[in-house]
């Protein structure tokens, strides 16, 4: 069966020696737009908007927007006055820093097996860069995204969490696609690669050649024995688990994200397109998620919150499609409401502790508790995410 394999990129796909690229990036953006802009208010511009990014929580919004939002003000100047610079240096410019890097040619061979293997391999690097300047740093670990046909690469253009907020792990899994297949996060940072995904309820992987100590339980070896170990592991004890409030919060915050970077850019007609007779189209999928998300969802949390052990009636809400006319609404502002609303759940769930246990009597799954429940409402997401990307591509 394949895997799905997000790699890290810095320092394990590629020796990025941090403490020597990072000065030198900041020195050779800093003089690209000295004549616009001096070089010691870029600096803690460019700093400010990397923290901002770092610590944004909200899916309405790209990593770049958030980016852009604090970096232009610190500035003084227009995003338009100086993008077409911005262009021009990570075209020309930012390819000169290779020399302060490394490939790594076990990391090459590795991600050639995986291809010929079968697997889908992405690139799940921390995304503070625009993809241009991501697909550079590929290039310079010896796997250029022109002869490898990643599945996704993450960049700050479609992507709303950094590593460190773990809804970051399913926005990439959600961007993919949701794939059934098994998952490995593999990655040499413990502290930003593995924790992270773990608590996300990936599998996980630390690429090290040390004999560290810390964090018994997580798997671990070079490239080598990166591959032995998933040739021989259990399919099954590679699957995503969401089994804990933290696991569930991370894939609730990131579906309404995923569904806006799909769904992006996409003419009306796409949106109203059926891929077979009595299947839904974007629209109906979307609509769908809406309503249920405030009728359903939202009224079984303040339920179970307000009452002791309440009885669940289930609820039949795919009949909604056509009784409230689904078809003939506007997509955009379906997910707009969807997202208003998904914002309103998370803001009850963030603030519980010991209410994840609270009990109810589901007509159909009998004996439950918010914790489940919540459990199912992510993989309902999951599965019309599933739906929209198989839509889309039909």
């Amino acid at each position: 069966m394949p895997i799905t394999l997000l790699l890290d990129l810095d320092d394990t796909l590629l020796d990025t020696n941090t403490k020597s690229f990072a000065p030198a990036y900041f020195s050779a953006l800093g003089a690209a737009l000295a004549d616009l802009v001096p070089p010691d208010i870029m600096l803690p511009a460019l700093m400010g908007g990397t923290k901002a990014m770092m610590t944004n929580t909200d899916p309405s919004v790209t990593l770049r927007e958030v980016f852009d939002a604090f970096f232009y003000p610190k500035l003084g100047v227009a995003r338009e006055a100086m993008q077409e610079r911005l262009d021009v240096f990570y075209d020309d410019t930012f390819p000169t820093l290779q020399h302060v890097t490394s490939p790594r040619p076990e990391a090459v061979e590795f991600v050639e097996w995986a291809f010929a293997a079968g697997h889908r391999v992405a690139i799940a690097t921390n995304p503070f860069f625009p993809l241009k300047a991501v697909q550079h740093r590929l290039r310079w670990a010896g796997l250029p995204p022109e002869k490898y046909s990643f599945a996704l690469v993450s960049s700050y253009e479609t992507f709303h969490f950094t590593k460190e907020n773990i809804s970051y792990f399913p926005e990439f899994l959600g961007q993919l696609g949701w794939p059934e297949d098994p998952v490995v996060m593999v990655g040499n940072d413990p502290d930003m690669d593995l924790l992270p995904a773990q608590k996300a309820g990936l599998p996980v992987y630390w690429l090290t050649s040390g004999s560290e100590d810390d964090h018994p339980g997580i798997p671990r070896g070079t490239f080598a024995e990166l591959r032995v170990w998933l040739e021989s592991a259990d399919q099954q004890s590679l699957q995503p688990v969401l089994n804990t409030p933290e696991a569930v919060l991370a894939t609730l915050r990131a579906t309404s994200s995923t569904v806006a970077t799909m769904t992006a850019s996409l003419p009306r007609e796409t949106w109203q397109r059926k891929p077979a007779p009595g299947e839904w189209c974007l629209t109906e999928i979307v609509c769908h998620l809406r309503d249920v998300e405030a009728e359903v969802n939202l009224a079984r949390i303040r339920r179970l919150l307000d009452e002791e052990n309440p009885f669940v009636a289930g609820v039949v809400s795919d009949t909604w499609v056509e009784e409230r006319g689904y078809a003939s609404q506007d997509g955009g502002a379906a997910l707009q409401a969807f997202a208003e609303r998904r914002a309103q759940t998370l803001a009850i769930l963030y603030g519980l502790q010991k209410e994840w246990s609270r009990t109810a009597r589901h007509a159909i799954f009998g004996p439950t508790t918010l914790l489940e429940l919540m459990r199912f409402v992510a993989e309902h997401d999951r599965a019309h995410i599933q739906q929209i990307w198989k839509t889309i591509r039909a």
